[in-house]
Order: C-alpha cells, then sequence, then structure tokens
C-alpha cells in the first residue's frame, strides 16, 4: 500500500520503489531489517517529528538522597555511592597514582529519553512556597493591576528586574545528560531536598512507531530507507561487477551503489536544512 501502517508494510512499500517484484532485490531479510532499524534511528534522533516534547516526574528516594550526598571523607555511611579511579604516572622516576572520585549523583531514565531540556523541584511538603498560593506566585499574579496604570515598556522592565533578582536567588538546576548513558546527573545540593520530593523532567522522548503507527508513513522515513536499501542492494552486488548473465545481460551494482550515495546525500542535507531543530547557542 502507498501509505505503510506497519513495519512489513514500510519494507514492501521500499522493495516496490526500487523495482520489486518486477525485479529481484538481492537484500537479505536480515540486512533489510538492519537498515531499517538504522533509519528509524536516525529519523528520532534528527527529526523533529521523531521526537515528543514530554514531562517525566519521579519520586526522590532515601537510597537516591544518600548516592548523592555519599563522599570519602571519614564520616562516609554509603561507600556504594561513590565511584573511584586511579590515574598513575611516572615523576623523576618515582610511579605516583592519583585517586579521583565520583558521587553516583544521577537518576537513571528510561532509554526512549535522547534530550534532557531542564528539570523543575517540586517540593510537595513545602506549600509556603511551592505552589499556586505561595507569596510568589501571588506577586506576579497582582502584577496584572497595573496593566491599567502604566505603560507596557515600564511594566516589561520592572518584570524583568524581577526575573533578573530571581535568577539570583533561585538559579537554573545544573544537570548532565549523555542519552548513551541514560543517566541524568543532578549537581545539586542534596541535602537540600527530602525524600518523597518530585523532580520534574523536560525531555524529548523518541516516537515509538509501535505506538504511533503513523511514524511508518512519514515522507522523510520512507525516502531515506529506501535509498539505504538501494545502496545495500548495489553494496551486495559489487562482488558481481563484470559478471554476464544469459542473455547478455551484465549487473551495474557500482551504478546502483553511486546513484543510491547520491540520493542519501540530497536527503541528509534537506534533514539539516528542513527537518532538523537546530542546536541551541551557548551563551557566556
Amino acid at each position: 500500500m502507498a501509505q505503510p501502517a506497519s513495519r512489513s508494510d514500510l519494507i514492501n512499500y521500499a522493495k516496490r520503489q526500487l523495482g520489486a517484484p518486477v525485479l529481484e532485490i538481492n537484500v537479505a531479510d536480515e540486512q533489510v531489517e538492519d537498515i531499517l532499524d538504522d533509519s528509524i534511528q536516525y529519523f528520532q534522533e534528527r527529526h523533529f517529528d521523531g521526537v515528543e516534547r514530554t514531562y517525566l516526574k519521579y519520586k526522590l528516594t532515601d537510597a537516591d538522597i544518600k548516592r548523592g550526598t555519599a563522599n570519602l571523607g571519614e564520616n562516609t555511611t554509603n561507600a556504594a555511592g561513590i565511584t573511584t579511579m586511579t590515574a598513575t604516572t611516572n615523576i623523576n622516576g618515582s610511579a605516583i597514582e592519583f585517586d579521583w572520585s565520583e558521587n553516583s549523583n544521577y537518576l537513571q531514565v528510561p532509554p526512549e529519553v535522547i534530550g534532557v531540556y531542564k528539570i523543575f523541584h517540586y517540593d510537595g511538603t513545602n506549600t509556603a512556597t511551592n505552589n499556586m498560593f505561595s507569596v510568589k506566585y501571588q506577586l506576579f499574579l497582582n502584577d496584572i493591576y497595573y496593566w491599567g496604570s502604566t505603560e507596557i515598556l515600564t511594566y516589561a522592565m520592572t518584570r524583568r528586574y524581577l526575573e533578573d533578582i530571581n535568577f539570583l536567588l533561585t538559579t537554573e538546576k545544573q544537570i548532565r545528560f549523555n542519552q548513551r548513558m541514560d543517566r541524568l546527573y543532578l549537581d545539586i545540593d542534596w541535602q537540600a531536598v527530602n525524600e518523597g520530593d518530585f523532580i520534574i523532567m523536560e525531555c524529548f522522548r523518541a516516537l515509538n512507531p509501535a505506538d504511533f503507527p503513523r511514524v511508518w508513513n512519514d515522507s522523510f522515513l520512507k525516502r531515506y530507507f529506501t535509498a539505504n536499501l538501494k545502496r545495500q542492494w548495489g553494496q551486495n552486488l559489487l562482488k558481481f561487477q563484470g559478471v554476464k548473465l544469459p542473455g547478455g545481460i551484465e549487473l551495474n551494482g557500482r551504478q546502483i551503489y553511486d546513484d543510491a550515495n547520491l540520493d542519501l546525500e540530497i536527503i541528509r542535507e534537506q534533514m539539516s536544512n528542513t527537518y532538523e531543530v537546530p542546536p541551541l547557542d551557548m551563551i557566556g
């Protein structure tokens, strides 16, 4: 069908685009599955339609806090929260060792999460500062009163000043994340959090085609997978270059391979210029 709705539909669609069933596509089923998995991974990691921006919440436990506050001092109570590494060198003919340690101050996140934007800390036990009845919320809510008695520019400048003060007092939480590790490191004061507090993570989660079948019909994914399948087909035929078939037909795997590489170059350029979310600038 022209609009694939499953994994097998997309595979059959790509083969038809390459000439099947009129032509035999000389690609093994195992190769097709690998190529499709690679194409989906590329789509999820680069295409703005391959991910969804969502919020995940996690309830901190006592074990999390102990790992975050573990240290190598004399009063260490939870050595399991420490990772130790040793570096050795030779100085003036003597072997010197340098012992480094790292806290296990991270939370394991689901493998579907490919990027973390920011986190929010919600202390459910402190209702004076973390809900809509807090002083901060009410102050900003009542700023609306000034809309009828001041200019917009003055209001904006005053609001910006208050935001700057708020930034100095409550800065963004420092986090580190690498999707290949599935670890969200929280470089915070772990002694300032309590068991039962919630961490809200604003993140980008890869779309699972099994849950959202319309992914299979994405125009970019169809073209990209077909081009990758075409390149594998040409690569498989390279070993038969110059071999004559009955009737004088000669397989031209090199041409198929080169055409596929050209298609992929155009598709990837389109990805960078059209579909890919630009990276955030580093300021400061």
